[in-house]
């Protein structure tokens, strides 16, 4: 006996490359933005040039800086040929991916860290491919993302500063703050 099932997957397999790439005629320091699954370039990068091939011609190569990435191989099969991967700590922003093809090209690609929520990779994605947004680098963005997430952290934080100490007359009094002597 056999069974036979039948799937209408409407999301891309697993091993799909998450990436939102740049209208050919937009400006700026980034081509687009690509959200790995891992921090495993041997495993994340062929589903990346599987994507890229078709739209930029066949990637033959691949830098990164280190400084996030645990282990970077010097090639990493795809298909039936070979990427090579290099390193740059000093000249390569740390959470940017170069990707060079045969004649065609560089293009740059924001990374967005493996970690990150599914809400804030959208973000990213959409500051990335802006067309009227500023030209900022990926460590740029990445550190805007940052901000906004502390700003919104502060926001929701209950206040605990002397704004919350108001009396009813509306002067405000200074907490007595323990010290450590005091405890």
């Amino acid at each position: 006996m056999t069974a036979t099932t039948t799937s209408t997957r409407t999301a891309p397999p697993p091993s799909a490359a998450r990436v939102a790439l740049k209208s050919p005629t937009g400006r700026g320091l980034l081509d687009g933005a690509w959200w790995p699954r891992s921090r495993d370039l041997a495993t994340e990068l062929p589903a990346l040039a599987d994507v890229l091939d078709p739209l930029w011609g066949r990637i033959t190569r691949v830098a990164v800086n280190p400084m996030l990435w645990p282990v970077v191989p010097r090639k990493v099969t795809v298909r039936d040929r070979v990427l090579k991967v290099g390193w740059f700590t000093p000249e390569l922003d740390p959470h940017e991916l170069l990707l060079l093809s045969y004649g065609a090209g560089r293009w740059d690609l924001l990374v967005i860290p493996p970690e990150t929520d599914a809400a804030t990779a959208v973000r990213f994605m959409a500051a990335v491919c802006d067309p009227d947004g500023p030209p900022l680098t990926a460590t740029d963005l990445v550190a805007a993302e940052s901000a906004r997430h502390h700003d919104i952290a502060v926001g929701d934080r209950p206040q605990t500063t002397e704004e919350s100490w108001g009396c009813e007359d509306g002067a405000t009094s200074t907490p007595a703050v323990p010290t450590a002597a005091g405890r």
